[in-house]
């Protein structure tokens, strides 16, 4: 990149997981109070920011360019452009990236950009059948041509169809994005047992990370119109165990499968907003930079392989950079399931999936288990599919500050069979 993109500051809200029914909080609820918390500690108004970026991959059919609706719920005013953008599990990263774009070309300053989206929010939709029931229902206009219609009602058209089901199976080869994480154990040789020791150690590290402090610094609390108080991630199991997670049936294929809900990422609601800015902006509001992002890189693959991305979107990037996976000091690779995690680490170090796909001689190695996730992950946290390409970038930034480290990669993969990465340097 040849002007340098700073990371200001940022903020998320609690990631709350799904339970029964609608959580507390819309999408534009959570990201407005995200938003509003970061921008309140600034040193510049609303106002003053070129643009609103927000990643969302299920936004509500009231709010479909929900980052112009949030933009103006957080008072930057009408002037102020907010676009929403989509690029699944990597709305957003893709945010992120849209306002580097904009920052290198000089079109932007100062740009708020994250992503969002309330899973528990998912709608139930019509079946097929029951639209068509209905489109000839309302086409009806005489009474014998209303009893016709009734006579072809069947009970079975009320089922509903849940969104978020449709949602995450890929139209090209019909599976559920679970489907594709038994494909990669299958693949790599992953038993049970070792997805659900990953799943252990994302709960323990979440719960650590959180006795210490280390979210301290990035969460704002929610506040529900009850006047209950939100102010923690509460998806983490204290009392997770091996013996319990051993208890859970394999939920995407229920005869020979090893995928469970245990050892795959909650479903849950959350936002997460990073303040992006040029030299020019932090010079001229006196900002003092977390970091700033270096490079950052897309990749396609098999979307019955999606859970590789990262490797794929990772690799591009050290080569550039002339970097080997010992020379990073923090890594966060988003738990979208722990088969997709363990996947990826394996991939890393196979010579021959690494010459197959990249052409390189041998594999650059693993990244080292002791800097991945080290305050745990999606399994743990949860996974509002909008916000986590920018939570974990977020993140990524607040453990080189703590640590002293110098570089980050935060990675991801997406649906549809993408990945994406980026690497990130500390400001200290």
């Amino acid at each position: 990149m040849s002007r340098d993109v700073f990371v200001v500051d940022g903020a998320r809200t609690p990631f709350l997981k799904a339970r029964t029914g609608p959580g507390p909080f819309t999408a534009a609820d959570l990201a407005t109070a995200a938003g509003t918390a970061l921008l309140m500690r600034q040193p510049f108004g609303p106002g003053q920011l070129d643009e609103v970026i927000l990643g969302c991959a299920s936004p509500s059919a009231d709010e479909v360019n929900i980052g112009r609706v949030v933009a103006l719920r957080m008072g930057c005013g009408n002037a102020v452009p907010g676009w929403t953008v989509m690029r699944n599990c990597a709305s957003g990263m893709q945010a992120l990236d849209s306002a580097i774009a904009n920052i290198q070309c000089g079109r932007s300053g100062l740009v708020l950009a994250g992503g969002v989206d309330a899973l528990s929010h998912a709608p139930l939709l019509f079946s097929d059948k029951m639209v068509r029931w209905l489109a000839n229902w309302y086409a009806a206009k005489k009474p014998g041509q209303k009893l016709a219609a009734l006579k072809d009602f069947r009970p079975g058209n009320l089922a509903p169809v849940i969104g978020i089901m449709k949602g995450l199976t890929d139209p090209i080869v019909g599976q559920l994005m679970g489907q594709t994480a038994e494909n990669l154990a299958f693949a790599f040789g992953i038993s049970r047992e070792e997805m659900d020791a990953f799943a252990l150690e994302s709960h323990r590290r979440v719960a650590a990370a959180q006795d210490a402090g280390h979210f301290a610094a990035e969460l704002a609390p929610l506040i529900g119109r009850d006047g209950s108080v939100h102010g923690a991630d509460d998806g983490v199991r204290r009392d997770a165990s091996m013996a319990g997670l051993a208890k859970l049936k394999p939920f995407f294929d229920k005869k020979y499968g090893r995928v469970t809900p245990g050892n795959s990422s909650q479903i849950s609601d959350g936002a997460a907003w990073l303040l992006l800015a040029s030299a020019e902006a932090v010079e001229r509001h006196g900002l003092t930079p977390l970091g700033r992002i270096v490079d950052s890189q897309w990749a396609g693959l098999a979307p019955d392989q999606m859970g590789l991305g990262p490797v794929h979107a990772t690799l591009p990037i050290l080569q550039r950079h002339g970097l080997s996976p010992a020379d990073i000091d923090a890594w966060e690779l988003n738990e979208a399931f722990a088969a997709q995690v363990i996947a990826c680490l394996r991939a890393f170090a196979d010579d021959a999936y690494c010459r197959t796909h990249f052409g390189l001689d041998a594999a650059p190695g693993a990244p080292d288990g002791a800097k991945l996730n080290i305050d745990g992950g999606a399994v743990a946290l949860g996974h509002p599919v909008g916000a986590s390409g920018a939570r974990i970038v977020l993140h990524l930034l607040h453990v080189l500050r703590r640590s002293g480290g110098r570089r980050g990669l935060a990675s991801i993969c997406i649906g549809g069979g993408q990945g994406g990465a980026m690497l990130v340097e500390a400001v200290q």
